[in-house]
Parts: C-alpha cells; structure tokens; sequence
C-alpha cells in the first residue's frame, strides 16, 4: 500500500474523466457500478477534476451522488481533484489566490459535506500568477481545514522544489505511459523520490491507444477529445499504430491484454532506484473493464528489456498536447 494525504491506497487508481464527458450521459447506475467495483477492487485512489465534464455534471457532482447513495464508502477513498480552469477552449487559468479560495469553497459546496476533499491542486501552473502566491493559499486552505493537501499537475523538477519549500506538496500528477516517458529522465521522478512525493500517473493507456483497440480515430469515442491531439493525427498516427502493434505481440505472448501490459510497466517503474511511488489511473465506464485492467501481469527482466528494444525501435511521433496545451506544460 502507498500513502496519499496520510491515508493507504493501492497501487493503481481510478480516474473520473470519462464518467462526466459531455455528451457521453452515463447514467448514474453504471457510473455507480464502476466505483463501486473499483473500491472492491482495492482501487481506492480516485482522482477527478471540477472540469472533468461541466459546470452542472463533473466528478464533484458524481461524488456527491455517490457518496449521497454509499455515504460509508466516503472514507475508503482518497479523492484528489484539480482546478484552475477558467476556459477549456481558450486553455484559460487562473491560479490566484482569490481564484484557489473560490474554486475550493465551489468543490466543497457541490460536494456538499459527503466527502471531504483529500487531495487539491490546480490543474497547470499560471504563468501570471506568482507559484508561492497560488501554493500559499492552498497551504492556507489546509491549515484551514478546507482541504487536506496539495497537489500539482504537469510541473518540472525546479516548480517541485519550489512548491516543496513552501509547504507540504503531498501528490504530482504527470502523465506516464509507455509513450510519455519523459518524467524517468527528465528529474521529476528523482526529484519527489528525493522529496518523498508521490506520483499519480495519468492517462496510463494513452487516451486508450495502447489498449490495442484503436485502430483508427472511428475506433475512438466521439466525445473523447484526446482525438484531436497530436499523436492521433494521420501523419502520427500510423507510426504509433507500429509501436502499439509490436507490445501488443508481448501482450499476447504475455496472455494479457495489451492494457494489462501498459499498467504492469507503469507499476514496475516504482521498483527502480530514484522512482517515488507511481500509481497509475485508469479511467473506464464498465466494471469488467476494472476487473481487467487491476489483473496482476509478471514481468521479467527479460520482459520489462523487450519493452525497452520496442520503445528505442519505435519512437512515439507527434507531442502529448496540442500547441496551446503543450504551452501550460513544463516539459
């Protein structure tokens, strides 16, 4: 078991995302149906966004729902939720301290006493916005018993350390995968392994890429946006196409599914020298999919090298955002 805000959770998560799409209308009975098959599961670790979804139905609103329907599951799971959006379309933040105090008390009205949050943060740094004024006032919060940590979301090693100097940073979110692989190189994983930080690794199966059943952008959910990223574009697309092709030979020499594969390797990362504790989350919309993608693979050091041939032979084409995206990004 790993430690987030003080409490245990397990070694892979789930992520809301996909529960609130606009446009996606999962109702609630299946929605249920994956939380609570997640917490069976040991999948204690959920980690949403006040934009995951809109200003009437996000994970906040899902959360209360539940948690109105199983008020004693509230302290089984760890919540971690982002904020700072002003606009998605425009990319648009606003990481104030006046901003940080409203988008806490808006979370913790939805959530409206059912579950208090465990974990907060903004979603990107706000580069008109000094980081020690946003990170204070978060620190504010907690002292004030609104929250109960800090998280930061796509930062570099010298915003770690600077936000580490101010207070108590509890979780960074980056994306890790077998196509983002940056935070093993670049200093962020060695640097909150030095500071004792965990890592929640997003978007672990690529935005469903390297589940193996995308094979072509109608494959993809139509509300899912991650379609118009990069790497799904046809210039890109059918290189990465390769690359997903040659794990999903492992997976099948491995009797996995290809997701099993993805998880497995973003777990074992943690057992490397200079690696914090990094637990991937997955988002799903069915409880077979959580049973599935929690399945234990072994593998070896022969494999986990194999992995390493494919990704040197294949290398991922196309950026992990869009321009505007990438631009709020630190690596």
């Amino acid at each position: 078991m790993e430690i987030l805000a003080g409490k245990e959770v397990g070694n892979i998560g789930l992520g809301l995302m996909r529960l609130t799409l606009p446009g996606a209308n999962i109702p609630d009975e299946q929605a249920f149906a994956v939380l609570k098959a997640a917490l069976n599961a040991g999948v204690n670790c959920w980690n949403g966004a006040d934009f995951y979804g809109t200003p009437t139905n996000n994970s906040l609103h899902l959360l209360n729902r539940y948690f109105t329907a199983y008020p004693e599951d509230a302290e089984k799971v760890v919540i971690s939720i982002k904020s700072g959006i002003v606009d998605m379309r425009t990319f648009t933040l606003d990481c104030s301290p006046e901003a940080v105090r409203r988008f806490v008390a808006n979370a913790n009205k939805i959530l409206d006493g059912k579950k208090k949050i465990d974990i907060f943060g903004m979603g990107r740094v706000d580069r008109q916005v000094p980081l020690q004024d946003t990170i204070e006032a978060l620190a504010q919060l907690v002292s004030e018993g609104a929250i109960d940590g800090i998280q930061l979301s796509e930062v570099g090693s010298d915003t770690i350390r600077q936000a580490a100097r101010i207070t108590k940073i509890d979780m960074v979110e980056a994306e890790v995968s077998l196509w983002a692989t940056e935070i093993l190189s670049n200093g962020v994983a060695a640097t909150c392994n030095e500071l004792g930080i965990p890592i929640i690794a997003h978007t672990p199966l690529g935005a469903g890429m390297l589940t193996g059943k995308i094979k072509s952008l109608d494959d993809m959910d139509p509300n899912d946006y991650h379609r118009f990223f990069p790497r799904f574009q046809p210039e890109n697309f059918s290189k990465n196409i390769d690359l997903v092709n040659e794990l999903t030979k492992l997976a099948k020499v491995k009797k996995c599914t290809p997701a099993q594969l993805a998880l497995s390797w973003v777990r074992l990362q943690s057992k490397k020298t200079g690696v914090p504790p990094l637990i991937p989350v997955f988002g799903t919309t069915t409880p077979d999919r959580v049973a599935q993608n929690t399945a234990v693979v072994d593998l070896t050091n022969g494999d986990l090298e194999e992995i390493e041939k494919i990704l040197e032979s294949f290398p991922v084409a196309g950026p992990r955002y869009p321009a505007p995206a990438m631009k709020l990004v630190e690596y």
